[in-house]
């Protein structure tokens, strides 16, 4: 049980990115427009979904923010992040002579934009679109130019900050014959722009904010343990974990309102930078579980984090170092006698203070008898090229750490 030089100190790296304008603070969507100006925008097409679309609380300040640069709202996104949405959206912007697009909400939102930049520059057809989907599960990314985004996120998923973006189509679209998901990747695909408001963010209801902020803060966690990290995405992790972990401590305490929220995000824009680089990411072994119990069942995903992240962990230290004194730093417990099972518990206090379940049997995900055809998934998902070197998980390691948190 241990890592080669489990802190990294001296190692090699290659650190290749390109990250968006961040922007952060209370109003900053009253700013919109400039940030537009200054990346030569002139009209923006807001991508959002329908419940988005339709709160003034959080539509109409970014509409305002806008001002003449708004050329139209499309508000149409659903957690599935549907080709279909996406070429739909392609025809509004098209329709609204839009050059830009502003992706509004969570990460489905953000995601959807993503894919109607690469449809818009691709002037892809329909029917090859939903045929490249099923059989290559991405989209052919083409070599033009790619409408700029811009986005406001209204969530702590942490998928603004990325150059990558799922995707999903099923039969009753005619664009597929079986359902299909994929997804696009692209440096181009990384916003221009991310403006973090909390005051927007304020807005979102907390059942919403709490499986999503799980999800946020499960990526810094995953950072520092990852095998592709780097010395500048330990140093943004480290921090954003701490700034994180209190906030959303607080945000389980007390009401959805901006000074609690100001700690939450500036970790997260923290914990975000540098996870998702040109042709990799520092997500891994939770992210993968995420996935596996998510595929076909309706539990959301920051909700699955919040269930296995704790037994997950606990089996990644019993296999290797897992920079455990690293992340013990990060959580303010470097000094328990144990920091394995400090982190672990620290992790399981953060999600206990957000008020989400802590056990599968407690959510619509998998029972025990589905278990090895997840375990199946979990080993195959992509991002578990990114656990520690000396990890060797099998589906059987899996299906026991999915035993232990049903």
């Amino acid at each position: 049980m241990s890592d080669t030089h489990a802190d990294r100190v001296g190692d090699p790296f290659r650190f290749d990115y390109d990250p968006a304008v961040l922007r952060y603070g209370q109003g900053t969507v009253a700013d919109l427009d400039a940030e537009l100006a200054e990346h030569g925008v002139d009209r923006a097409l807001v991508v959002c979904g329908s419940t988005v679309g339709s709160t003034p609380a959080v539509i109409d300040p970014v509409t305002d923010g806008l001002g003449d640069a708004l050329a139209g709202v499309f508000d149409e996104t659903t957690p599935e992040k549907r080709l279909s949405t996406a070429l739909d959206a392609r025809a509004a912007y098209r329709d609204n002579d839009a050059d830009a697009i502003v992706a509004l909400g969570g990460g489905s939102s953000i995601d959807v934009a993503k894919a109607v930049s690469v449809l818009v520059a691709g002037d892809h057809d329909p029917e090859a679109a939903g045929r490249d989907l099923a059989d290559t599960h991405t989209l052919p990314i083409p070599d033009a130019d790619l409408p700029p985004i811009f986005a406001v996120p209204t969530t702590l998923a942490g998928a603004d900050l990325s150059n990558v973006a799922g995707l999903s189509a099923l039969p009753d679209s005619g664009l597929v014959d079986r359902p299909t998901s994929g997804g696009i990747s692209d440096r181009r695909l990384m916003p221009a722009a991310v403006v973090s408001d909390p005051e927007l963010v304020a807005t979102t209801p907390r059942t919403v904010l709490v499986g999503s902020a799980m999800n946020g803060f499960d990526k810094g966690i995953e950072t520092l343990y990852a095998a592709n990290a780097t010395p500048v995405t330990d140093a943004t992790a480290l921090r954003g974990i701490g700034l994180m972990a209190d906030g959303l401590r607080g945000l389980g305490r007390g009401d959805v309102d901006v000074e609690t929220l100001e700690p939450v995000l500036e970790g997260l824009l923290l914990v975000q930078y540098g996870i998702s680089r040109p042709g990799e990411t520092t997500l891994s072994i939770i992210h993968s579980f995420g996935h596996g119990l998510t595929r076909g069942y309706e539990v959301q995903q920051g909700t699955a984090h919040a269930i296995v992240a704790p037994h997950v962990l606990r089996y990644l230290f019993a296999e290797v170092d897992g920079r455990r004194a690293l992340l013990a730093d990060a959580l303010g417990v470097a000094d328990a006698s144990d920091p394995a099972e400090a982190v672990v518990d620290a992790v399981a206090d953060v999600r206990d203070a957000l008020g989400l379940p802590d056990s599968l049997a407690d959510v619509a995900g998998p029972e025990p008898g589905e278990f090895s055809s997840v375990a199946k998934s979990v080993v195959k998902d992509p991002f578990m090229a990114n656990a520690p070197d000396a990890l060797d998980l099998t589906p059987e390691d899996v299906a026991t750490v999915l035993q232990a948190a049903y």
